[in-house]
């Protein structure tokens, strides 16, 4: 399969190496063709791993995963094109965490609107996913860093799209995967953020996720 990811932070490159360890192919967009993190990106993982603008990354994926920061994802989703985005999987893992007042940061939006509607709104004619954003980006890739059983939330309106990004989350070793429903439910996902923040403040440890007991 052909990925394209968005951003060159580290959950882009934690999401890439993944992708491109389990047998994919992967390019990394950024603003500019040549961005330095997306070159070193791209040397560390091989003949599978590629660079260019936000743009590439979005022509050239079958899937495409937006991992830029949630207060510009929609500006950088823009630079990729809706016509190079048109009828593919965008799977939405970012916040819109708002650090413009220190720590810790406030939600840019919330309650009655998400980022993943903001972008789905924006990107009618594609088929957007929200997962993975209720976490660290270790956790994302290596459940097993967290022990016994914990949970990744999926939403979305297209019900194959969310069984695509199912799949995906299965080779990464996810085994409790929670449909929560239609785009909306990205509203509830993302006002998770505050209590991951929290706990890992109390704790120091990035390897923390919830489980939902029943």
């Amino acid at each position: 399969m052909r990925v394209g990811i968005l951003g060159t932070g580290m959950v882009g490159a934690t999401l890439g190496s993944k992708l491109v360890q389990i047998g994919n192919e992967v390019k990394m967009g950024s603003r500019s063709a040549a961005n330095e993190k997306a070159v070193e990106w791209a040397k560390k993982n091989g003949a599978h791993a590629s660079f260019g603008t936000f743009a590439d990354a979005a022509a050239f994926g079958e899937v495409v995963f937006n991992c830029t920061a949630g207060t510009v994802s929609l500006a950088a989703l823009t630079l990729a094109g809706p016509n190079n985005l048109r009828g593919k999987v965008l799977v939405d893992v970012a916040n819109p965490l708002d650090f413009s007042k220190g720590m810790p940061p406030t939600l840019s939006v919330c309650n009655s609107d998400s980022l993943g509607e903001q972008i789905q709104r924006a990107l009618p004619n594609v088929r957007v996913v929200k997962a993975l954003n209720t976490m660290n980006c270790r956790v994302m890739v290596e459940p097993s860093l967290v022990p016994g059983e914990h949970d990744v939330f999926v939403c979305g309106n297209d019900p194959q799209a969310k069984a695509r990004v199912t799949e995906i989350l299965k080779s990464f070793g996810w085994r409790s995967i929670i449909d929560l429903g239609d785009i909306t439910a990205a509203r509830g996902t993302e006002m998770v953020l505050p209590i991951w923040l929290r706990l890992w403040s109390l704790y120091q440890n990035h390897d923390i996720n919830f489980r939902i007991a029943r």
